[in-house]
């Protein structure tokens, strides 16, 4: 008799188990276990251990199933795969030096603030527009741009420290009537560290091209004439990667 008893309330433990709620208190505390009795007044809770709780039912603000609580964990869970897929940011950081081929060496600098996705399917893919301000001291001159320019960054293994990928392309606008922009390029390779579901850093070596129409003064049977002639900048760097 004794060994039915015991087979019967193992029975009724798993069952009530099975049937487990959450309360969620006011207070926003959550506390697990199974009703055993509940009115307008009053809350009674029966943990795992078998003791009971009474929570005034002014004190309760909801009271969740199993079921309920696998659909608000799944919901979440969609919530944040859902942020993770809106708007994300890029930010870049870049300095180093700066050339016309067959010409002077100088330095350079440059700046690129990038707005798209930062998650594509399972890929942690940055895809984005945005706008750059570059600058290259070579020879005594100064070429100042502004590289208009749609851009992807690829983690090439989709783990948090991985090796990234980078290019960019667009059209550098100048900000002097002394030289004429043009196409622009770039081309990243580097190590990208993922920090947490959205945010992200990288360090890059970076090749950056821009056309340019720089102008040429010429006097000719004292004649003065002013043409432009198409060259291209040349820009490596090394970028520090911000994503959030």
């Amino acid at each position: 008799m004794t060994k039915k008893l015991s087979i019967i309330a193992f029975v009724l433990l798993c069952a009530l188990c099975a049937h487990a709620e959450t309360l969620v208190l006011r207070t926003g505390a959550r506390v697990k276990g199974s009703i055993v009795f509940q009115n307008d007044e009053v809350v009674i809770l029966r943990n795992a251990e078998g003791a009971r709780f009474q929570y005034p039912r002014a004190e309760v603000q909801e009271i969740l199933t199993v079921e309920t609580e696998e659909e608000e964990t799944a919901q979440a869970e969609e919530d944040n795969i859902g942020t993770s897929k809106k708007v994300s940011v890029a930010l870049e950081l870049g300095g180093g030096a700066a050339c016309i081929p067959n010409g002077a060496l100088g330095g350079g600098f440059s700046v690129d603030f990038l707005v798209g996705t930062h998650h594509i399917g399972d890929r942690h893919l940055f895809v984005g527009a945005g706008l750059g301000y570059h600058g290259m001291f070579i020879k005594g001159a100064t070429y100042n741009f502004l590289p208009i320019q749609v851009a992807l960054r690829l983690p090439l293994i989709e783990q948090k420290h991985a090796p990234v990928f980078g290019l960019a392309l667009g059209y550098g606008v100048a900000l002097s009537k002394d030289y004429k922009g043009g196409i622009y390029a770039g081309l990243d390779f580097g190590y990208r560290c993922q920090i947490n579901e959205k945010t992200a850093i990288a360090l890059v070596a970076s090749a950056q091209f821009q056309q340019a129409k720089m102008s040429v003064t010429e006097t000719i049977e004292g004649n003065t004439f002013t043409n432009y002639t198409g060259r291209f900048l040349v820009s490596p760097e090394l970028k520090f990667v911000v994503f959030f």
